[in-house]
């Protein structure tokens, strides 16, 4: 798609401009939530592209990842570092309503873009800083990045097998966690800027967002000691089983729950047995039950488990991701969007995260490439086409 798609459904955020100037993850995808309910976002490259079009992909001539992060936006490069780059964000930001970027502290002042700056410029900016560790303490200069927050806040530690060593959780779930946080900040800002008419800055640190997945875990009372039992997990009949073919995920922490497993596997024995009717005793006599529910399981394929157990037992056959395109429940919800783009011809994707029955925003359309819609932004500012030949050629666009 080139250009601002027209004629299409205004979301809760139409007429609001994003400058996004972030990389690799939180940042982009915070974005693209924001271009989801009808945001403008203007992703804003270097000459060398976001790193994240770097990362390892099947894809031959583009990143996955890249594709995944960053739909709904178009691409201009702008090089900071030169002054005619540096101007011609500048005048974007005079009208922009958001600027997201994911600099250390000190780089925003040395590249002459710093809060105080911007909003000199446009005092109705929402400025969105994306730091690894927050913008104070001695941590505050080091890069960030997701598994890194996760081995440093306890994450691994939990993840890991009592007695073994740490894992981490892949999917890169700190990255996205804030991300989420991003775009429920900004919005806000937003809301409050309709009542005072100023903008101001909005901090998002991955340390923040890691700490904030674990609200539950991170609760210290007072007296306790310092090694205290702190997983969520409840153990014991919870967690994914063998069966005859593939694997199977159950949860039965309600009675109800727990006496339909054991009716549905034949085992109605356990089901009102004194030895097993609490979370916490089934979860004590694991080593009595699981042995006996594998052996009941093995009689049928997880998807076969999953059909029977239906609505009576929390349950999910355990798939590949790429089952989940043509999934009928992902199908009923029009989770997936077949979108365009002039590299890989056409890619499905996530349509959009948040429903709007009123204001529903436009479809979803294809991350751009690199640079690919610089000449129609840099015409929407007032810039000609030899004005934009010799920006090229003076390395400051692309």
């Amino acid at each position: 798609m080139n250009g601002k798609p027209t004629g299409t459904p205004a979301g809760p955020l139409a007429g609001v401009r994003v400058l996004d100037l972030s990389a690799y993850i939180a940042g982009p995808y915070g974005c693209t939530l924001l271009a989801d309910q009808g945001a403008e976002i203007l992703k804003i490259e270097p000459p060398d592209g976001d790193n994240l079009r770097n990362y390892p992909s099947t894809l031959s001539d583009e990143s996955r990842a890249f594709l995944g992060v960053n739909r709904s936006k178009r691409g201009l490069v702008l090089d900071l570092k030169k002054p005619q780059g540096l101007a011609l964000l500048l005048r974007l930001v005079r009208d922009a309503d958001v600027l997201v970027h994911n600099f250390r502290p000190s780089v925003p002042k040395r590249l002459g873009i710093d809060f105080d700056t911007l909003q000199a410029l446009n005092p109705r900016l929402i400025y969105c800083a994306v730091t690894g560790y927050g913008e104070t303490g001695p941590m505050k200069e080091k890069a960030g990045y997701d598994q890194v927050l996760q081995t440093m806040t306890g994450m691994c530690a939990l993840q890991g097998k009592p007695g073994g060593p740490p894992e981490i959780l892949y999917g890169s779930v700190v990255d996205y966690y804030a991300a989420a946080l991003l775009a429920s900040g900004v919005a806000s800002a937003l809301y409050e800027r309709e009542k005072s008419g100023l903008g101001q800055q909005v901090s998002i640190s991955l340390l923040r967002s890691a700490l904030a997945m674990q609200s539950a875990r991170l609760i210290w009372a007072e007296g306790e000691p310092a090694d205290v039992g702190r997983d969520m997990r409840s153990g014991g009949v919870t967690g994914i089983h063998p069966t005859r073919e593939g694997h199977l995920y159950i949860s039965a922490n309600t009675a109800r729950f727990w006496s339909a497993l054991c009716e549905k596997t034949g085992l109605a024995d356990l089901a009102t047995h004194p030895r097993y009717d609490t979370v916490k005793k089934r979860a004590t006599h694991a080593t009595e039950l699981i042995p006996r529910l594998h052996e009941a399981l093995s009689h049928k394929t997880a998807l076969e488990w999953e059909a029977l157990f239906g609505d009576e037992v929390p349950c999910a056959a355990a798939r590949r991701v790429e089952e989940m395109f043509e999934h009928p429940q992902v199908t009923a919800e029009d989770m997936i969007a077949r979108m365009p783009h002039p590299v890989v011809g056409h890619y499905r994707g996530l349509s959009r995260s948040i429903l709007f029955d009123r204001t529903p925003g436009p479809p979803p359309f294809g991350a751009p490439t690199l640079g690919q819609h610089t000449d129609d932004l840099l015409h929407e500012l007032g810039v000609d086409n030899a004005a934009i030949a010799h920006l090229r050629q003076e390395g400051a666009v692309r």
